[in-house]
């Protein structure tokens, strides 16, 4: 008597892995999307000034007490004055700004016309004059409004002079960029100088800077933190319709 075989194949996983596939994949594709981060690059309009050294003057051998190779200018300070010096500058920034305004008016308006007559006889009904009228309106309208805004910036940067005008006022510019543990800082400034503004200690206060540009920003994970996120800026941004 033949017995028939009975083949037991594995069981099979294609309906169930095509499922997990799906959801790695999806995993996959967020995690590729995660934002890199970002660091601070050097700004190239805020980069040091070059300079290039004088030609080395040879010692001649003239047996003189006084070699220009060796000279010693004793009566310069340390002052900034020439292209390419440093200079400190001592940022004390402070700006308090208030705004307040009120808005009140009023307007009343009546008009009022007489019953007429026809053939010298007011038109009446039961007594009543029916073509009288009168309208009286007022308008009253009362608003408010206040704004508030303060700013501070402390801390000192040094710089570079980049230019000398011809007055004498020196155009200077620089950057200082900290990065710490997840974060990076970045201080920039740039302004005109006078030389009367600078300190003994050859420093100056940045309100004595003309033109002064000072910008101060961050990157990393504590920065991006306090912003937005792409949706958010989506919803919340111009390009939403609603």
């Amino acid at each position: 008597m033949n017995v028939p075989t009975r083949i037991t194949h594995p069981p099979t996983f294609k309906a169930h892995w095509g499922k997990g596939c799906g959801w790695i994949l999806i995993l996959t594709s967020l995690a590729a999307c995660a934002p890199a981060e970002r660091v601070i690059e050097p700004d190239a309009r805020y980069a040091p000034i070059m300079v290039n050294d004088p030609p080395e003057v040879v010692r001649s051998q003239n047996g003189a007490i006084y070699q220009p190779a060796t000279s010693i200018e004793l009566f310069r300070n340390n002052k900034a004055y020439r292209t390419g010096d440093i200079l400190t500058i001592i940022l004390e920034e402070q700006t308090d700004a208030v705004t307040r305004s009120a808005t009140s008016t009023a307007k009343d308006n009546t008009w009022k016309m007489g019953s007429p007559t026809l053939l010298g006889t007011p038109v009446t009904h039961n007594g009543n004059a029916i073509l009288g009228a009168s309208l009286d309106a007022s308008r009253n309208f009362s608003g408010s409004g206040n704004s508030s805004q303060s700013n501070s910036l402390e801390g000192n940067i040094t710089v570079m002079v980049s230019k000398v005008l011809s007055n004498g006022n020196l155009v200077v510019r620089g950057e200082k960029i900290v990065s710490i543990n997840q974060g990076a800082e970045s201080l920039r400034l740039s302004g005109i100088v006078r030389p009367e503004d600078i300190r003994p200690d050859n420093s100056v206060f940045s309100s004595r800077i003309a033109n002064a540009r000072v910008h101060y920003g961050g990157a990393g994970t504590l920065a991006d933190s306090n912003q937005k996120g792409w949706l958010s800026r989506i919803l919340s941004g111009k390009y939403w319709p609603f």
